[in-house]
């Protein structure tokens, strides 16, 4: 699998990422498909061939194989990956539709006509769902695998040495061996790991998003209210004082609130 393209088609994404996105993408490069490309390929690349079972019985060492093992290990992380990276794509397509779109707004109305976005990349309307989304599904990706991988394996995440078959067509209980076994505890423990470390950077970056989208939006409406309702105490208003009329030169203003003002003589 040619996980350079993957890496290449995704550089892009950092331009349109928030720190905890820079963080998770860093995560995700350097310490779950570099590992995985680098290291875990090559411990379980001989699995199924020195799975050994001590009997001749024809079948038995591969049906016992795929009682212990149902579901590869790597073939799993392989899935895994390309679904969890896939969502980042989204915003990269979205601000390439915004970009073409001003694009063709120019060439119609002209390059002097106003701009459809203030900036195709900043993380407004639709590009902040779409953004929004992406995580949501990223952290529900990495769930459900820890889910199948807990459920396939019941929740045993270490590598035994040796496992006893029962399984037709073996004749008997036999034993099997598995190779390398520390290692591939190893690297399971590490990459189970690194998807909850990014499970946390999604989750995180959400509360980011959504508490940083509820202060623009209801930080402005307070300090209105908050301005509205406050008068200003260079400038308060005044009025003539019960029973004095305009034309009567001693008149007295006094402050409306500092006295019960009657208005009943006036429209």
């Amino acid at each position: 699998m040619n996980w350079a393209s993957l890496q290449d088609l995704l550089s892009g994404v950092n331009k349109y990422s928030t720190a905890l996105g820079r963080i998770w993408l860093s995560v995700v490069f350097l310490f779950r498909v570099l590992v995985y490309v680098v290291a875990a390929e090559e411990v379980w690349d001989d699995e199924q061939k020195d799975f050994v079972c001590n009997t001749l019985q024809p079948g038995c060492s591969n049906v016992c194989y795929d009682e212990f093992f149902p579901v590869s290990h790597v073939r799993l992380w392989a899935l895994q990956l390309i679904l969890v990276t896939c969502p980042s794509l989204l915003v990269v397509m979205h601000v390439a539709y915004r970009e073409e779109r001003e694009r063709r707004h120019r060439l119609k109305h002209g390059p002097n006509a106003p701009s459809l976005y203030n900036n195709p990349s900043k993380k407004h309307g639709g590009l902040w769902w779409t953004y929004l989304l992406s995580l949501i599904f990223k952290a529900t990706v990495d769930s459900s695998f820890l889910y199948i991988f807990h459920r396939l394996y019941q929740g045993n995440y270490d590598m035994p040495r040796v496992v006893a078959c029962s399984e037709s067509p073996c004749p008997h209980t036999v034993d099997c061996y598995i190779s390398r076994p520390t290692e591939k505890k190893v690297f399971t423990y590490f990459m189970v790991a690194t998807a909850v470390i990014c499970i946390l950077l999604n989750l995180s970056e959400v509360i980011y998003l959504v508490g940083k989208r509820c202060l623009e939006i209801l930080g402005p409406r307070r300090h209105r209210s908050q301005r509205q309702g406050r008068l200003p105490d260079t400038c308060p208003p005044y009025a003539l004082s019960q029973g004095e009329h305009p034309q009567n030169g001693s008149s007295v203003l006094m402050k409306v609130g500092s006295a019960a003002l009657d208005t009943g003589g006036y429209p």
